[in-house]
């Protein structure tokens, strides 16, 4: 078949406007490797389409399942699942045979035809990744939970797809404000449409414990019952918790359970007076302070109760990570927080599980396997720097770039914003590969974007502040740094747009986004662009970000769409 082939520095099209507009190719996000367009090679969904997965392989079928299920509740197509035939492949193939080596064990190869589109992996990982793809190549209408009409069509492609890291994950925080199993699963959903594979869950907190330990119980029963702000808080009993690593297994993402220590720790010092050096229990926090509870590194019952917590949690735990926090320990001494990692590492460890921590606990001699997850606003830490020399991978989250709690400017009504404002752009034009002084690509494990929720209480919530920012961070971590521009980016995360709002998602729409609208359906600004070092008058008109604006006074450097309603521009709506 005739085409164009574009390899990942080039986008998905050499169109002016941006790579996300080219006509009749669905925006993608995160960015393929290589997407060539094939003239003639459409395949349109009917009644009769089924999906055969690779005989044998259970794996296969629960992703060819998963589709299935998907694509019925939105056709009303009986979409009946079978296994692969090498005489008929007609369909929508899911087969983990004779895929390019290239993709390695996540990436994908997607090839259309009139008679079916075939996804070929070499993992039903990759096989998953793929499917993720085909939704975006199908009409947003697919992402609806009720049965309606829309043109089923998949353009003619052939993609070739693997990510830059292995490692990409959300974390989200529920102790801070608990959030119940639906609400885990919902934010799974979400994550895993943009090709994350690991979700980190914040279990513990000053104010909150928010999972069962049968060997101290009043950890949830007592330090479970509140939250930031107060309320009734909550906790994820055993069977509640493998249900969501069940969930988030079906969808390939990994649960890496937190259990935030020595700080961070007045819910369980809250709930037995007898982990306290003074034997006195504090009472409950319900405000959002850091640094001032710590677990009592002189005492022996401290370390039982640790190889308590961490056995229980690892038995519930089929993923490789515990995570021990580490971070904001200002009650704990340096002579007394090294002790207290050289006594806790070895437990875990004990238990087959490898270390995660924030990247406080590199500030000690951790062993080689240990991960330290960076989240400073800086972009050097010494600690880091040799733990990375010594051949530890460091998994970056710096929270000026990924994190998903910060307020967006200063008209954003939740969130906080102690590292600053984090705009859609702030999450993009970042390079975890040299982000950190002396730590080069190949010590980077991946990429997290941490979800935490003093002001986070309901899925509206989550939703307003992880959207459009998350498929932000997610392509930070799938797609090659030489191939992300953000000017392609801006108008291909546009084109997402449509999906959310068949799915009903609260997203924020980012002045910085050209969002597609009836009225202005995005297209090439005509007028100058905005420039920090020129003054304009009231009525001077420019265009920044895909939207015009019209300054309201004099101004000279203020940034269009930075400052709400009070700024100094009026926004003319997209181009």
């Amino acid at each position: 078949m005739g085409g164009m082939m574009v390899g990942a520095a080039g986008g998905l099209a050499a169109e002016p406007d941006g790579p996300g507009a080219r006509e009749g190719l669905p925006s993608l996000v995160p960015l393929p490797v290589s997407v060539e367009e094939r003239s003639g090679a459409k395949f349109a969904l009917g009644s009769d389409t089924d999906i055969r997965t690779e005989a044998g392989s259970a794996e296969a079928r629960r992703v060819g399942e998963h589709l299935a299920e998907i694509l019925r509740r939105s056709t009303g197509y009986p979409v009946p699942v079978s296994d692969a035939s090498p005489t008929d492949t007609s369909g929508i193939q899911l087969l983990l045979a004779d895929a390019d080596p290239v993709v390695g064990e996540q990436g994908y190869q997607l090839d259309t035809s009139p008679d079916g589109v075939t996804i070929r992996a070499e993992h039903a990982a990759g096989l998953f990744s793929g499917v993720q793809t085909l939704r975006q190549l199908l009409p947003p209408e697919v992402e609806s939970a009720t049965v309606t009409d829309a043109d089923w069509t998949v353009p003619g492609v052939s993609i070739t797809d693997y990510p830059r890291f292995g490692h990409r994950s959300v974390m989200l925080d529920v102790a801070r404000h608990f959030h119940p199993v639906d609400h885990v699963k919902h934010y799974i959903d979400q994550a895993a449409r943009y090709k994350v594979n690991h979700l980190h869950l914040h279990l513990t907190d000053d104010q909150g414990w928010r999972i069962q330990i049968d060997s101290w119980p009043r950890l949830t029963t007592y330090g479970g019952s509140t939250q930031v702000g107060g309320g009734p808080g909550g906790y994820f009993t055993k069977d509640d918790y493998r249900e969501i690593v069940e969930y988030a297994a079906d969808r390939h993402i990994t649960v890496v359970p937190e259990i935030d220590m020595p700080g961070h720790t007045n819910a369980a010092l809250a709930s037995y007076a007898e982990l306290n050096c003074d034997g006195i229990a504090p009472p409950l926090r319900t405000d959002i302070e850091v640094g001032y509870s710590s677990l009592c590194v002189d005492l022996p019952l401290t370390y039982e109760f640790v190889a308590d917590v961490i056995r229980e949690v690892a038995e519930l735990t089929p993923g490789p990570y515990i995570h021990i926090g580490g971070d904001e320990a200002d009650a704990t001494t340096d002579e007394d927080y090294a002790l207290f990692m050289s006594r806790v590492i070895p437990i875990v460890e004990a238990t087959g599980k490898q270390v995660m921590g924030w990247h406080e606990i590199a500030n000690t001699d951790i062993p080689t396997d240990a991960v330290p997850q960076f989240w400073s606003t800086s972009t050097s830490h010494e600690g880091v720097r040799a733990a990375a020399e010594r051949g530890a991978k460091v998994l970056m989250s710096p929270a000026n770039k990924t994190y998903l709690d910060h307020k967006y400017d200063a008209t954003t009504q939740l969130g906080l914003q102690w590292a600053g404002f984090v705009e859609v752009r702030d999450t993009y034009e970042w390079d975890p590969g040299i982000h950190v002084e002396g730590v080069s690509e190949s010590s980077i494990l991946g990429v997290e974007s941490p979800l935490f929720t003093e002001t986070i209480v309901t899925t509206d919530d989550m939703e307003y502040m992880a959207f459009p920012r998350l498929p932000s961070v997610a392509e930070v971590g799938w797609t090659r740094a030489e191939a992300r521009d953000w000017d392609d980016f801006r108008l291909r995360l546009a084109g997402q747009a449509a999906h959310w709002e068949v799915l009903d998602l609260n997203f924020y729409r980012s002045p910085q986004i050209p969002w597609p609208d009836a009225e202005h359906p995005p297209g090439t600004c005509s007028a100058p662009a905005w420039s920090a070092t020129e003054v304009y008058l009231a009525g001077d008109v420019v265009s920044h970000a895909g939207r015009e604006w019209t300054a309201k006074w004099w101004t000279r450097g203020e940034q269009p769409g930075t400052t709400g309603e009070w700024g100094v521009w009026r926004d003319e709506g997209s181009c």
